[in-house]
């Protein structure tokens, strides 16, 4: 902690406010929240951390902070103050979908579609519908049951929903307004939780027309009722008030924390948000920040009601949102928080299980490759591997990896300048010395380790330039490939030796996905340049032809071939002057 630091703490007021914090460059990496700002800023500079409070605590050389007048204003200042500054430590909700809507509109025949944007244009809107296949099911449900018509624009004459029962065809036929009326009516009770009594209705309907004998009408109610349970019953009720509410359930453990959100609509849990994020502060204050992200910046639809668990300051979500926020005591309200907490805790746990086994796969790999080959963990790795054709089009490619992980923007391709023909240490050996000195020239950050995809020659060629050239002392090791091309051997060291590596371990894994990617990048930057290349050498090179008459030259022949088996004739006749034409046919021929 500099100077800086312990005297502005001991200036710090018992009040509430914001706090941000800044780096060596004065950037802001954090703002937070405090209802005593002396407490809480203080509390970052004293006692032990876990790893992500102490790397932000580690990264701090000044802070300042804005005193508010209550904790509510402090909750929305930070908001402002995160959207404002995007701090790299803050958790940034970035979220911007919109959910659908069912909409009945309001045109002389209404239509039922799916929307994701509410107007002002007298339509009635059902929803938001987190799951948009939940919306999609009960539009199909509502298609099948009233025949309002589907179509944008009225045809002249009746189509298949017709036939199947599923529009009236307002388009030849008309239909009483009355008729429309009930159907909308109807579809309006539906979606506002009365599918129950509409089945209630519809059964009643099936056995008029069974004891009518008209079983041909009976089936289609049958049928309709059916859908009804189908699509009614993916849907588990949870209560029976009907109320549109979303219900918030977290967890946290190692600097972590999960947010689990329930929708609820029309009583029914729908769907769940579920977000993972590092926190620096008491998890309940890092909800209520949450809460402010998720509605106010990325425009959540605010249902009528929100639960929070018992330990997060209700009145204080209640003021920030203008939404009622309760602590549900007994009964459905707080068997749903306790299934969104526990949803959140079992899901913590899956990210910490991923977490470790993704380090298996990368930072613990990288430290025991480091010990086998006994150098200092190897963090930053940089392989090598050339691609050519009997020597035509020579490249070569460069990928990184940091940490077991491929860095892409760091990955560089090369084309040979330098020398002819198949020659692959050479080829080797320019592409590492133009590598490394403008690593040296730029200040760039050099590998713990290089890997050259080759054998024993190719190694030595390249120490050659590092230590005699360049004066650089970097581990070096060469890969070596069995006969079925894929990785078999690693040595290193001068004199060069075999590394005992067991081929069913993370290390040896991490090295196979090195040499595979470095391969698949140069091969690829091969096949590219010989593409271009094989049109470019025969068409390019004649006077008088550039990009703009190749490309003419191809649309109108269709194929090189086609080109050579041109008369001069023909390729005047494609645009191109005779003198051009004359130099085609000749250039081509030879």
């Amino acid at each position: 902690m500099n100077q800086q630091i312990k005297n502005k703490l001991a200036l710090l007021p018992d009040q509430p406010g914001c706090y941000l914090m800044k780096d060596r460059q004065g950037t802001i990496i954090y703002v937070g929240k405090a209802k005593v700002l002396k407490n809480r800023v203080r509390s970052y500079f004293t006692g032990s951390h876990d790893g992500k409070t102490f790397r932000l605590v580690n990264e701090i050389e000044d802070f300042e902070y804005i005193v508010t007048s209550s904790n509510i204003e402090a909750l929305i200042l930070e908001l402002n103050l995160i959207k404002k500054h995007d701090p790299k430590y803050n958790v940034m909700l970035k979220d911007d979908k919109t959910y659908p809507f069912i909409k009945l509109t309001a045109e002389r025949h209404p239509r039922l579609i799916i929307t994701r944007k509410v107007k002002k244009d007298k339509g009635k809107y059902f929803g938001p519908y987190p799951n948009a296949f939940a919306a999609n099911e009960t539009k199909k449900l509502l298609d099948r049951i009233y025949p309002l018509r589907k179509c944008n624009t009225l045809p002249d004459r009746v189509c298949l929903y017709y036939h199947l029962g599923q529009c009236l065809a307002p388009c030849v036929y008309d239909v009483e307004e009355q008729e429309y009326k009930k159907m909308v009516d109807d579809i309006n009770r539906f979606l506002n939780g009365g599918h129950t009594e509409i089945k209630k209705e519809l059964t009643e309907k099936m056995l008029e027309a069974s004891e009518e004998l008209d079983f041909e009408r009976a089936k289609e109610f049958r049928d309709k009722i059916a859908h009804i349970d189908i699509t009614m019953e993916k849907q588990k009720m949870m209560t029976t008030d009907f109320i549109d509410r979303d219900v918030f359930g977290f967890a946290h453990d190692k600097g972590w924390m999960c947010v689990q959100v329930f929708f609820v609509r029309q009583g029914k849990l729908i769907e769940r948000d579920v977000s993972h994020f590092p926190v620096y502060d008491e998890p309940e204050q890092e909800l209520l920040t949450f809460l402010g992200q998720f509605y106010e910046i990325t425009n959540h639809f605010k249902p009528k009601e929100i639960l929070l668990p018992e330990s997060v300051d209700a009145e204080l979500a209640e003021g920030l949102l203008g939404v009622k926020t309760i602590h549900p005591k007994r009964g459905p309200k707080k068997e749903m928080l306790k299934l969104a907490n526990e949803n959140a805790s079992i899901a913590l746990q899956e990210k910490f299980s991923l977490i470790e086994r993704d380090e298996e796969r990368t930072i613990n790999a990288v430290e025991n490759l480091g010990v086998q080959l006994g150098i200092y963990t190897p963090h930053r790795i940089e392989a090598f591997d050339n691609s050519n054709i009997q020597g035509s089009d020579p490249v070569s490619a460069l990928v990184v990896f940091i940490d077991g992980k491929p860095e892409k923007r760091e990955y560089r391709k090369y084309k040979i300048k330098t020398v002819q023909g198949p020659d692959d240490y050479e080829s080797m050996r320019e592409v590492v010395r133009r590598r490394y000195s403008r690593v040296l020239k730029e200040g760039l950050p050099l590998p713990d380790l290089i890997i050259i995809d080759g054998g024993k020659g190719h190694v030595e060629a390249v120490r050659d330039i590092l230590e005699n050239e360049l004066g650089l002392d970097i581990p070096l090791s060469g890969l070596i490939k069995d006969e079925k091309h894929r990785t078999s051997q690693l040595m290193i060291g001068n004199p060069l030796e075999l590394v005992p590596l067991d081929s069913r371990s993370q290390e040896f894994y991490l090295l196979q996905r090195i040499q595979d990617e470095v391969h698949r990048f140069a091969i690829t930057f091969h096949r590219q340049l010989r593409g271009k290349n094989a049109v470019h050498s025969q068409l390019d090179d004649i006077p008088g032809v550039g990009e703009k008459r190749r490309k003419q030259l191809l649309r109108h022949f269709g194929s090189l071939k086609k080109i050579k088996e041109a008369s001069v004739e023909e390729i005047i006749g494609a645009g191109m002057p005779k003198g051009v034409a004359e130099g085609i046919v000749r250039k081509l021929q030879e």
